[in-house]
């Protein structure tokens, strides 16, 4: 395969998108492998747009009444430990997925089953991988932010003895937290991009330990130390971009999608209010199926919009990343045979 630079894998990543997804079309197909690439890529976040803020309507001037009695902070923890366990085990199967989504990737499958059996070992070194990057990461972050806990703390035990908190008093804070935030959040990208992009082929098709991954990794970046840079740009830039022109295109789509459930939504609850007995289920229930259209609505207009974005990412690491990785790159373009010589004249 050719070694492309960052700007011209972009043309064959979106061809190889368009007929993975398209040719032929068929709507199983399609949503399933974009519903698996929303899921692995994270573009369901993107698409979350205009959900409606807060409904609390001051800044600075409202407070939250403090309230902290043993029985709800012992509440808070155990949720908190659920949510952990079960970020873990959804973690898992995102992984699983990732490899499954590779293969068919790669190999042009329409099927996600091979994929998800054939890499299981791998798969759980990378997602044990992945648990061990997030605890060091977790572990510079918590380093970078402890200076700026006694404020915090401070702040929230001025706010104590007057009752409530008032969110303006953290707003310097916030402010001088926003650099070292924002570092963190590029950070957390880079390492995303290098597991995902790069170390993940060499764990699923050589089955690379993670240091062996990392080697030839770091040697091909130390080759080509602009081109990886280019190309880590571009990975930011090019869904940031498709997301602000999805949610540019679909603005009106939504407003129609959303706002006759929407409305109806407000209807049945202003009936509600005057209603009693069974008429007052009936409007309860009925306030949970349009909340429960709306969210479907929301998360088939991500799964198919957002999915062909999350695909071509995908494609666009492989492209990229395949013409400096022999092994990936002979898989993604099969070397054709040259043609016989002709025989010479006598």
């Amino acid at each position: 395969m050719y070694v492309l630079s960052a700007t011209e894998a972009i043309s064959p990543a979106l061809n190889r998108t368009r007929d993975f997804l398209f040719r032929p079309f068929r709507w199983g197909n399609y949503l399933k492998f974009c519903a698996v690439a929303v899921l692995t890529e994270g573009m369901w976040a993107n698409l979350q747009g205009n959900k409606g803020g807060s409904p609390s309507s001051g800044s600075g001037s409202h407070g939250v009444p403090l309230n902290l009695d043993p029985g709800m902070i012992a509440a808070v923890i155990a949720c908190a430990i659920l949510l952990v366990v079960l970020g873990i085990a959804l973690m898992y199967v995102v992984v699983r997925l990732r490899f499954a989504l590779f293969h068919s990737l790669v190999h042009r499958s329409r099927e996600l089953a091979p994929g998800w059996h054939l890499y299981r070992e791998q798969a759980m070194r990378f997602f044990v991988l992945s648990i061990v990057v997030a605890a060091g990461f977790l572990a510079v972050a918590a380093v970078a932010l402890a200076p700026f806990v006694p404020g915090f703390i401070r702040v929230f035990r001025e706010s104590q003895e007057q009752g409530h908190l008032i969110f303006g008093d953290f707003l310097p804070l916030i402010l001088q937290l926003a650099p070292v935030i924002m570092i963190l959040m590029l950070a957390g990208v880079a390492v995303g991009v290098v597991l995902r992009d790069f170390m993940l082929p060499h764990m699923a098709l050589e089955n690379a330990t993670a240091g062996e991954a990392w080697s030839a990794v770091l040697e091909r970046v130390m080759e080509e130390k602009g081109s990886f840079f280019l190309y880590a740009v571009l990975r930011v830039i090019l869904p940031f971009a498709a997301t602000i022109a999805l949610t540019i295109v679909l603005i009106v789509p939504a407003i129609l999608l959303f706002g006759i459930p929407g409305v109806l939504f407000a209807l049945v609850h202003a009936a509600q209010v005057h209603s009693t007995g069974a008429a007052w289920l009936v409007m309860v229930l009925l306030q949970v199926a349009l909340g429960i259209l709306m969210v479907a609505i929301g998360l088939l207009m991500a799964i198919c919009f957002g999915g062909p974005v999350s695909v071509a990412i995908r494609n666009y690491a492989l492209v990229f990343y395949g013409g400096r990785y022999e092994l990936l790159g002979n898989i993604l373009a099969p070397a054709q045979t040259a043609p016989a010589a002709p025989p010479l004249p006598a």
